[in-house]
């Protein structure tokens, strides 16, 4: 049965749907237009166009960061409520561990980063290994400066996936064409079919996204708290 699969953590707005060997459809696109927007037309589309209806999926799959926090709160509350409506688990897959997911080169780092604003990248390190992709180092927080300096340290070649890395084209030695570059949420639905395979769910009213760091607005917020009682 299949599994559908959504992933709107950056600009880019992706969904999918995939069986245990087969990644039967998937609708990508990247523009300007608000996830709100075209989110839930889009997995209509595909169903219809997939010939598959809501009751025949066995779950719902969603990207759940890091990344951007509006677009990550967007796909996972219209993952939970198609989940709530169907009754069917819902399966969380890490955003970057999905985009390492989709490039499966060996013999080389897999570095996923996407924007984290102000100079800052989301980076986490992965490797394949036989047919798995495995974390070698958890997404965190750091400057795009930092990661490339520690990127270039490691003993294997390092491949830059991710928004960031398309930000920071000039500034990168190995680049990844741009279909494996970006995000896609045909990923996260082969991925999740693996995690389904290994009884993996999600409780859907705990799942919530993997930011990392707080929101600019959680901050400002705290710093006009502590002037205001200053």
């Amino acid at each position: 049965m299949p599994i559908l699969a959504i992933d709107t953590a950056t600009l880019v707005s992706s969904v999918a749907i995939a069986t245990p060997d087969t990644l039967v459809a998937e609708l990508t696109i990247q523009t300007r237009k608000t996830h709100s927007e075209r989110l839930m037309p889009h997995i209509a589309s595909l169903l219809k166009m997939a010939e598959i209806t809501q009751t025949s999926l066995k779950a719902v799959a969603v990207s759940i960061g890091p990344g951007s926090f509006t677009g990550l709160r967007i796909g996972l509350a219209t993952a939970k409520a198609l989940t709530y409506a169907l009754n069917i688990p819902l399966i969380g897959v890490p955003t970057l561990a999905a985009l390492a997911f989709s490039c499966p080169v060996s013999g080389v780092i897999l570095a996923p980063m996407l924007d984290a604003q102000k100079g800052n990248v989301y980076l986490g390190l992965y490797e394949w290994r036989e047919d798995a992709v495995y974390e070698v180092q958890p997404p965190r927080v750091m400057a795009f400066a930092a990661a490339q300096a520690e990127l270039g340290k490691l003993e294997k070649p390092a491949l830059m996936l991710g928004e960031a890395a398309v930000m920071h084209k000039a500034d990168i030695v190995h680049h990844v064409p741009p279909h494996v570059i970006m995000p896609r949420a045909g990923s996260v639905a082969v991925m999740a079919q693996v995690m389904y395979a290994q009884g993996i769910r999600h409780d859907v009213a705990a799942l919530e996204p993997l930011y990392i760091r707080r929101s600019e607005a959680e901050v400002l917020w705290e710093r006009r708290q502590a002037q205001e009682h200053c």
